[in-house]
């Protein structure tokens, strides 16, 4: 892959540039923790027993999970990293990583939450993005019930109509502030009625821009197809897409699930072919940028590589408000503070929330690290070299 604008992802001296010495071996020794399976699952089962148990973690926790991939407790405790990640002009997504009770008052709360982060976004060109998780909003079973097509009850129907009233809500002050909104995917067998409350507010609110963002992950089966019909049907009614594309998120329990209740695998068969959509995907959404706004939500240097090639051929420019990056917070730092080195418009999800309410998120990115082949290990040996290359800087 071509390294264009002189983008190198091993420049750890750009890519560490907001850390110091403590913060890097503190991360070295975070990486290295989580590159081991079994300390994961402990550590998992620990914490879990500990907090049900209201035992005295939750500083040894804030002080070096949480710190590392959260923003903080809450929007206003978010602010230091808002403005750190903003002086490498790498944007934020204040995205509420809480996941609350199953019921009507919790969904009220979290549509509520998702507005105040709109409103803090209001006007601030270092939050181009707000987030929300469908199911922050709306029970899950509803949902599958909703896509299994199966008869829902009076008041099933009112919590269903609930649902898009909380969503248009939050959608309506997205386009009021003019603040872009990511739906974010869920597991395929509640997707379909996220997909489809997704489209009718795009359609409402993608008029002019895209406002509403929904959200591709590449690794299920037919999603190339359904992006492009996404793109005819926007063609047709006259709106824009915003598409964020992913590779995904579930793979091991939509495998499980599909097993056990003996319906197709909806994952694809390998990495290899995973790829191969992500990029086709990626390629789609340029080939009609007249329409489609992309944000490659990729910790993989090659997809990321590939986008700027792709923008390059395109003749766009680096910072083309039609094309995004996006990294999580405490992680593949070496793809994002490059690419925004070199101009191109850079995000990293920016998790909050109380340190015991956002476990379920940070455990989840613990075991993703495990589970992605090599990314705690290359993580820790990027921040090895960099500590090395500033003790050589040092000496010389």
């Amino acid at each position: 892959m071509a390294n264009l604008n002189n983008i190198s992802f091993e420049d750890t001296s750009i890519a560490f540039s907001s850390k110091s010495d403590e913060e890097l071996r503190k991360s070295y020794v975070l990486f290295a923790i989580m590159d081991k399976n079994l300390i994961v699952k402990l550590g998992t089962i620990f914490i879990n027993a500990a907090l049900k148990l209201k035992l005295p973690v939750k500083n040894l926790i804030k002080n070096n999970l949480f710190n590392h991939f959260c923003g903080g407790e809450s929007i206003i405790d978010s602010e230091k990293t808002v403005q750190e990640l903003a002086r490498f002009n790498i944007g934020t997504i204040l995205d509420y990583a809480v996941e609350g009770e199953n019921n009507e008052q919790a969904f009220d709360y979290t549509a509520e939450e998702i507005i105040r982060t709109i409103h803090r976004a209001n006007g601030d060109a270092n939050i181009p993005f707000c987030v929300f998780k469908p199911t922050g909003m709306a029970s899950i079973d509803l949902l599958e019930k909703v896509q299994a097509r199966r008869q829902l009850s009076e008041e099933e129907e009112m919590h269903f109509s609930n649902i898009r009233i909380r969503w248009d809500k939050v959608c309506s002050e997205s386009f009021n502030a003019d603040v872009k909104i990511f739906i974010d995917s869920e597991d395929s067998y509640i997707q379909d009625p996220i997909d489809e409350i997704t489209y009718e507010l795009m359609e409402k609110y993608n008029k002019k821009k895209a406002i509403v963002w929904n959200t591709y992950q590449m690794y299920r089966i037919g999603m190339l197809d359904s992006l492009h019909k996404a793109i005819i049907t926007a063609r047709d009614k006259g709106y824009k897409i915003g598409a964020k594309l992913v590779r995904g998120a579930y793979m091991e329990k939509e495998r499980e699930r599909a097993e056990e209740m003996g319906y197709p695998d909806p994952i694809q068969p390998n990495k290899k072919v995973t790829d191969s959509a992500y990029d086709a995907a990626l390629k789609l959404c340029m080939d009609n940028s007249d329409i489609v706004s992309v944000c490659s939500g990729s910790h993989n240097e090659r997809s990321n590589y590939y986008l700027t090639e792709l923008m390059h051929q395109k003749g766009m420019k680096n910072n083309d408000k039609r094309v995004y990056f996006a990294q999580l917070y405490g992680m593949s730092d070496h793809i994002s503070f490059n690419l925004a080195k070199a101009g191109y418009n850079v995000v990293k999800y920016v998790p909050y929330g109380p340190v015991a309410s956002v476990m379920p998120y940070l455990l989840r990115r613990a075991e993703e690290n495990t589970s992605i082949a090599g990314q705690s290990s290359r993580e820790f040996l990027l921040i090895k070299s960099e500590l090395k290359r500033r003790k050589i800087e040092r000496v010389n």
